[in-house]
């Protein structure tokens, strides 16, 4: 503000003492309104503003229980751990509100993307275990369980496995469901010590489908090889999910013997159930002796017989051989892969619409990159197809498969010319298989590449040449790195580039970043930093300036649907995210996902798009805050695609089944409530014809 003259300012201080003078009554401050109490709490939390500590104050002592649950949830977003003494006395408040979302906040700062300092963790397990312990209300002590989950600390894992038990009890569903999340994110070895009997008893028939469903989740997160008898009797469980979760641990814990069951549970009608099968088939088939019958290659020849189906519309049975050829096969199953390639290009010649065309043409080109896998050599890509794929999309898919390579260790030398390539995805994909597989001749044009206009190719440059360790990369590496400050996208490829060719010489830079207003040029900083020092650090919560993009807020009731070749589906924008959803409303509004593609579609997991290039990383332009929802990952939920915390922008993902470890990491935005068929149905390289938006009616 600018100074007053000194004539001015002595005037106002003679006024000022004047009216200090006379004697007014008192007088209480104006109350605000609850509602814009909210409102500035909505503000605070997409800035990751404390409010100058007026945020922890309403989320400790607001007299409106109201806005104080909304605080909480402000809090659980911003994810800041010096707040952690205000979430944790939460979980002792008088009402049950308050002490719900305080659960609930308390997990979100449990899987923070910058791990929580061990003293936090350790205070976080003994809050959330006597919290536990004492909670009178049901629905809160729920919220409790799933907290320590996400924690997976010792001490969380072993009050969740004594939760177990009685399997009929009102705690097992949510304990399995939670000692499952916790071996997804801390590794099976966290959970190696729950009783496998313990776990079985879930399982029973005579109980509810939830809590099969949990332990069917926690049996295949647990890795267990000595659960191989579970997970084959709950093949006969009847509920898809169940049925596709121990489908799913039999492919990993199971042998080739187990090739019979599952060749029947291919034969199911539920596309991700049979999708499943024949993935853990795939991985079944790398356990086979080379040389010998292999039972799990032998079940999945007769699967070709599927490209008829989709030829005849029935897209969703692609889904069993998009699943293998994701999955690979070894050498000796390059028959079955010859085998798919034929049915496909037969059922082309009969197929009953251009989509159907072109889904056999995707899963053609799939299945052509995974027998390039196969030798590590581009050939059968350069084939594929028929001419309906474009050009940059099957030679992407090729290079990226090529990177994946486990034979004989060989350059990818072919790859050189594509780093020339006119597509930007060709071109980081041949960075990628010139990253894993390095030939001296590829350095310099990999160098040139960094210093290149698309930011993502020169990002993946940067990485591959911190990868390969050239030094003479540097310069071009510390230029792309002072760009970081105004595109914060590039922060993990050029931190990681920093660390291999500067070493400690990176840590000056990497302090600046963790000031950095954008949350994910922190995390990087503090993972490069705890990478370089051999010490743990984090960084600290840096508030948004005010200027910063926040899309409008979509209204309650408002719809998006998603036009397709397959069909539509409708989605219903959850309140709980409005800017999340109005983002997506302004984006479908200016046309954004006309012709863009579902560009990665991982049967019975999600079907991704979004995304403008068609690699995966692509956006708008800008990023979004991450607004976390009560809203579990249920099959039919929608997402927001992430590469790191308030990264979301235009991608979104929808889940074909239950994904429990996805819960509050990922902004749950919405959920299908029609055309869940047509999600089923959905393959790569579907195209979205147009995003209408609309209101339910009411």
């Amino acid at each position: 503000m600018a100074r007053l003259p000194a004539a001015v300012s002595a005037g106002v201080l003679l006024v000022s003492a004047c009216v200090r003078s006379v004697p007014t009554p008192d007088v209480p401050p104006p109350q605000e309104a609850p509602a814009q109490v909210l409102a500035r709490i909505q503000d605070w939390e997409d800035r990751r503003s404390l409010g100058g500590g007026e945020l922890v104050r309403l989320a400790t002592s607001a007299p409106q229980v109201a806005v104080r649950v909304r605080a909480l949830r402000a809090l659980a977003r911003i994810q800041d751990v010096a707040t952690l003494d205000a979430v944790l006395s939460g979980l002792t408040a008088p009402d049950k509100a308050v002490r719900d979302e305080a659960a609930f906040a308390a997990g979100e700062l449990a899987q923070s993307w910058e791990p929580l300092p061990e003293d936090a963790r350790t205070a976080l397990t003994q809050a959330l275990v006597h919290a536990e312990a004492t909670e009178a209300d049901g629905w809160v002590r729920i919220t409790l369980l799933e907290a320590l989950g996400k924690l997976a600390t010792p001490g969380a894992v072993e009050v969740l496995t004594a939760r177990l038990s009685p399997a009929s009890g009102p705690w097992s569903e949510a304990a399995a469901t939670a000692l499952g999340v916790a071996a997804r994110k801390a590794g099976a070895a966290a959970v190696a010590n729950v009783p496998l009997e313990t776990i079985r008893a879930l399982l029973k028939p005579r109980l509810r489908s939830e809590v099969n469903l949990a332990g069917a989740y926690l049996l295949a997160a647990s890795k267990r090889p000595d659960a191989v008898d579970a997970l084959q009797s709950c093949l006969a469980n009847g509920h898809p999910d169940v049925m596709a979760l121990c489908v799913k641990g039999l492919g990993d814990v199971g042998s080739p013997r187990d090739a019979v069951a599952l060749t029947l549970m291919m034969g199911d009608t539920t596309s991700r159930v049979s999708a499943e099968a024949a993935r853990a088939l795939a991985k079944l088939a790398a356990k086979c002796e080379a040389g010998s019958p292999c039972a799990p290659l032998i079940a999945l020849e007769g699967q070709a017989l599927l490209a008829k189906q989709v030829a005849e519309g029935k897209a969703a049975k692609g889904h069993v051989l998009l699943a293998v050829a994701q999955q690979g096969l070894p050498l000796q199953g390059r028959p079955v892969f010859s085998r798919m390639r034929g049915a496909l290009a037969d059922a082309d010649r009969a197929a009953v619409s251009e989509e159907a065309h072109a889904d056999l043409a995707w899963l053609d080109c799939r299945i052509a990159a995974a027998m390039d896998r196969q030798q590590g050599a581009l050939e059968q890509v350069l084939q594929c197809g028929y001419g309906r794929v474009p050009e940059a999309r099957w030679l992407a898919l090729g290079l990226h498969e090529v990177a994946q390579f486990k034979g004989q260790p060989t350059g990818a030398a072919f790859a050189v010319p594509y780093l020339d390539h006119v597509s930007p995805i060709v071109r980081g994909a041949a960075l990628d298989a010139l990253s894993e597989r390095p030939v001296p001749e590829a350095l310099a044009p990999i160098r040139a590449l960094i210093g290149g206009g698309d930011a993502v190719v020169a990002g993946l440059a940067a990485a591959a040449a911190g990868k390969l360790k050239d030094a003479e990369a540097l310069t071009a590496v510390q230029a792309l790195a002072d760009r970081v400050p105004k595109e914060p996208d590039l922060a993990e490829a050029v931190a990681g580039a920093l660390v291999a060719l500067q070493g400690k010489a990176a840590e000056p830079r990497l302090r600046e970043w963790l000031g950095h207003p954008h949350a994910n040029v922190r995390r990087v900083a503090a993972e490069s930093l705890t990478t370089l020092t051999g010490t743990p650090v984090r960084s600290a919560r840096v508030e948004l300036p005010p200027e910063t993009y926040r899309p409008p807020a979509a209204p309650s009731g408002t719809t998006l649907m998603l036009r397709t070749r397959k069909g539509d589906i409708t989605v219903l924008l959850d309140p709980d995210a409005p800017l999340t959803g109005g983002n997506l409303v302004a984006l479908a509004k200016q046309g954004y996902f006309r012709g863009i593609t579902f560009h990665r579609v991982v049967p019975d997991f999600v079907a991704q798009g979004g995304d403008p290039r068609g690699d995966g990383e692509g956006g708008p332009g800008y990023s979004i805050r991450c607004e976390m929802t009560r809203r579990p990952y249920a099959r039919g939920t929608v997402g927001m695609a992430l590469s790191g915390k308030d990264t979301g922008g235009s991608q979104f993902f929808f889940t074909h089944s239950p994904q429990p470890h996805l819960d509050g990491r990922y902004t749950a935005f919405g959920e299908v409530i029609q055309g869940m068929d047509v999600v089923d149905a959905l393959l790569e390289g579907t195209i979205i014809d147009e995003v209408a938006v609309g209101t339910r009616a009411p």
